[in-house]
């Protein structure tokens, strides 16, 4: 019998003398002992503070995106010994491929945006400087830095895997510890992974924690820089956000909760088109992977009016060819609910729905047809609400299962009113190729929906799908769905991040951040700059050029060499004629091709490549006689491969009176040796 122990102040400690015996959600037979086990909690909170959080601080943003790179590889390596756990869960292999390869997948997605979207440091600069003086002495910009607490992760049963590590993942890239409360029925899952990251040695000690059974008093300890991140019911989420400790510190409350998301049959995606058999092939993938047990499952098919009834032919074919048994035996396409008790929630709150929807698919009553039916396994059951006006269960119920419920609709505006009636949800599809029903629909729906999930012929190959949950992007959802996000990219991070606005001159500013500000100071280096190395070059350090004569032969050779004749430059009375230039000008591009020719070092050295250019623009015309003189200051160093590192240059481009005309932000790539 498994006994997943509990991890805490770097001790494992097995459960208790009356823990919660789990069952086999396949068999019905004892298959774990979990909890019960007597925690301090209160050390818990110190030891990932003065443990876990300072050594995580102590690292930067890349060096802790470089150990989510290696951890989330070190999981991958030893996955199957959490596959040949997924069963116990009730899912089957790919179910758990969401899981378990979705959850080390995320963590890889983190560790890059990291390496690639925050800085090579310790503080996160949040937008542009702000110029609060006239003559730019005194400087806004905003900040973030890690929170001195402890996040707390309460995580839900049917993702053991990945509910823990989409959520660990942004919480160790900002610099902050966690503990770790997994849904004690499906534990064993989550300590499993909690012990290979563990046993990487590639975490700081304090830096992950996990609690198997009951939190106790930890919630009333937390205080205003703790986070908690919660997945669950609306009902425990307002729980535990109520707490007066949490209401009273402040203290940061994610929750992602119950969701009645809905998918949408565009008006065009009538029987025989692709879109029609997309519509139905994700419905039935959505009622049916994990059991329905997916808080991004489709919850009510909003279609045409006059496609109900092919729709619920098309959905109840596919529904007949599903699979359902063990989830460890070849060609079972679902697998069972997480436990009996999960089971009786779902038939009563489909019982409900019945009560103002016809089901035209399934049977609540009848046990399929394989081993262990008594326990966890379930028909997928499919109901028509054919006036979801005058309903209001269909929209405020959800059966946390394979149920889902098809209504109908008038026009565009009708079929957002009913997706809308949910009051708050993760996710929203629709399936449409018309670009102008999903343009009305996002206007009409956005305000309700976390996410909106478009598809058709176009996309289906490459689409992840209505029910899968991005790194990259938002997850979470406006009313009923918890009010809060989480991933996002560096969006997540921030959540456990204070966002802080400095205020100073730019040497102040360049100081804290990091990164040069204009007007701070200038260092001249002891030779060109691209004959530094990236450990060499400083920065500040700066490059100021000799000045080059632009003249009208240099404009109209360049117009002729790149066909750009473009009146401004070639015409001077249509030129003159401009609100915009005294007459003829030169070529933005000429000019940045001559402040190249101004600062670049010729010769072979640490300068491997120029990759980019960002934030171009023009202050200024240059005329033919203006002269063109640069400055060039490394304005901030990333490191990027063992071999070389990106160095970001300010470049601006002065004329002969000293007036800005041009500016840009250089990107080289150069190497850490000769």
């Amino acid at each position: 019998m498994l006994e997943p122990h509990s991890y805490a102040c770097g001790t494992w400690i097995a459960p208790g003398a009356d823990a919660q015996v789990l069952k086999s959600p396949v068999t019905g037979e004892a298959i774990a002992r979990a909890g019960g086990a007597a925690l301090d909690f209160g050390a818990m909170i110190d030891w990932a503070k003065a443990r876990g959080g300072s050594a995580l601080r102590e690292m930067g943003f890349h060096e802790r995106a470089k150990m989510l790179k290696a951890l989330a590889a070190y999981l991958d390596g030893r996955k199957e010994e959490l596959y040949a756990l997924n069963p116990l869960t009730g899912a089957t292999r790919k179910d758990g491929w969401i899981d378990i390869d979705g959850g080390i997948g995320t963590m890889f997605v983190f560790a890059s945006k990291g390496r690639r979207e925050m800085p090579d440091g310790k503080v996160y600069v949040d937008g542009g400087v702000e110029q609060l003086s006239r003559k730019g002495t005194f400087l806004g910009q905003h900040v973030a830095v890690p929170l001195r607490g402890v996040a707390v992760h309460i995580n839900a049963f049917n993702f053991p895997v990945w509910g823990m590590l989409e959520k660990l993942a942004p919480t160790l890239l900002a610099g902050v510890p966690a503990i770790v409360k997994p849904a004690t029925q499906t534990s064993f899952l989550t300590e499993a992974a909690v012990r290979i990251m563990l046993e990487s040695g590639l975490l700081p000690e304090g830096a992950l924690q996990l609690i198997v059974g009951r939190t106790g008093d930890l919630l009333e300890r937390l205080g205003a820089q703790d986070v908690v991140s919660f997945t669950g019911s609306a009902r425990t989420a307002l729980a535990l956000r109520s707490m007066p400790n949490i209401i009273e510190n402040g203290t940061r409350f994610i929750a992602e909760q119950d969701s009645l998301n809905a998918s949408i049959l565009g008006p065009d995606a009538a029987p025989g088109t692709p879109e029609f058999d997309l519509f139905v092939s994700e419905a039935a993938r959505e009622i049916t992977t994990k059991a329905g047990q997916k808080c991004t499952a489709i919850r009510r098919m909003i279609v045409p009016e006059a496609l109900i009834d092919p729709v619920i032919e098309a959905l109840t074919a596919r529904l007949e060819q599903v699979v359902i048994g063990d989830p460890g035996e070849e060609g079972v396409k679902m697998g069972a609910l997480v436990s009996e008790g999960q089971r009786a929630d779902v038939l009563a709150q489909a019982e409900r729905i019945g009560t103002e929807a016809r089901r035209v698919f399934g049977d609540p009553a009848r046990a399929p047809d394989c081993a262990g039916a008594g326990h966890g396994f379930m028909e997928p059951l499919l109901y028509c609400c054919d006036d979801p006006d005058a309903a209001s269960i269909v929209h405020e119920t959800e059966a946390f299962g394979p149920v889902s419920t098809i209504m109908p609709y008038r026009d565009l505006a009708h079929a957002a009113a009913i997706a809308n009636r949910g009051q708050g949800s993760l996710v929203a599809s629709v399936i449409t190729s018309d670009p102008a029903v999903a343009r009305d629909l996002t206007l009409e729906m956005a305000h309700w929906h976390g996410r909106l999930y478009f598809n058709n012929r176009e996309s289906a190959q490459e689409a992840t799908g209505h029910g899968s949950p991005l790194p990259h992007m938002t997850h979470g959802g406006p009313g009923r769905a918890g009010g809060g996000e989480e991933m996002g990219g560096v969006r997540g991070v921030l959540h456990y991040m204070q966002r802080t606005a400095v205020q100073g001159s730019p040497d102040i500013l360049t100081a804290i951040t990091g990164q040069w500000v204009k007007g701070a100071e200038e260092r001249k280096g002891p030779e060109h700059p691209f004959r530094r190395t990236f450990s060499e070059i400083e920065i500040g350090e700066t490059l100021h050029t000799k000045s080059r004569t632009v003249t009208l032969e240099d404009i109209e050779h360049f117009a002729r060499f790149t066909g750009d004749t473009f009146y401004a430059h070639m015409d001077e009375e249509a030129a003159a004629a401009n609100p915009f230039f005294p007459g003829r000008v030169a070529h933005g591009y000429l000019l940045l091709s001559f402040a190249a020719g101004l600062f670049v070092q010729p010769d072979p050295g640490p300068v491997l490549a120029n990759t980019g250019l960002n934030a171009l623009s023009f202050q200024k015309p240059v005329s033919p006689g203006d002269s063109l003189r640069v400055r060039l200051t490394c304005k901030r160093k990333t490191r990027r491969t063992d071999e070389y590192g990106e160095v970001a240059w300010d470049v601006t481009l002065y004329n002969q009176n000293d007036e800005q005309v041009a500016g840009y932000e250089l990107l080289t790539m150069v190497s850490y040796s000769r």
